[in-house]
């Protein structure tokens, strides 16, 4: 081998070899995952069969089980993953603000049963951690239903919250 065929071939597998600041950041990403088990983001998000039984294998695609809130309608936990059903299309900021203020970009407030007046207080450095996990999640394309009017057709099963 040439040196100037080896000089050529250095550049070329440099050049394949993405950046560092192009590679995830695993420690942070894991922190995320940590965040997100510890939030139980899937305890809403993650869709469930016919038995109840989380779809693992869904991820945070979004719960096939919505919420009635009396006065207010029902709401089906939207998709988490980075899919344009999803938040494919939503920046780092716009994920923060919807967790930590119950705002989404489109402006509509979040049902009240997604808890973030309890994330309201996230470090900043959670904050990026769990931006950096969600959006390396595997896209799944699985639109949820939008929210019902109170009274309105529920298109998919629900939880009724009563008061006794």
């Amino acid at each position: 081998m040439t040196l100037q065929f080896a000089l050529i071939l250095s550049v070329a597998a440099l050049a394949a070899t993405p950046s560092r600041a192009e590679q995830p950041d695993t420690d942070l990403i894991a922190r995320g995952a940590y965040l997100g088990t510890i939030m139980d983001c899937a305890g809403c998000h993650m869709p469930r069969g016919p038995d109840g039984a989380p779809i693992v294998e869904a991820g945070l695609s979004g719960g096939t089980v919505g919420f009635e809130i009396p006065g207010l309608g029902t709401f089906w936990p939207s998709n988490l993953t980075p899919d344009k059903t999803g938040l494919g299309g939503w920046s780092g900021d716009d994920i923060i603000r919807a967790v930590t203020t119950g705002v989404r970009p489109d402006g509509r407030m979040l049902a009240p049963a997604m808890p973030w007046p309890g994330y309201a207080a996230l470090r900043d450095d959670d904050r990026a951690a769990l931006v950096a996990w969600l959006q390396s999640l595997e896209p799944v394309e699985n639109p949820v239903p939008e929210p019902a009017a109170p009274g309105a057709h529920a298109p998919a099963p629900f939880y009724r919250v009563t008061m006794p």
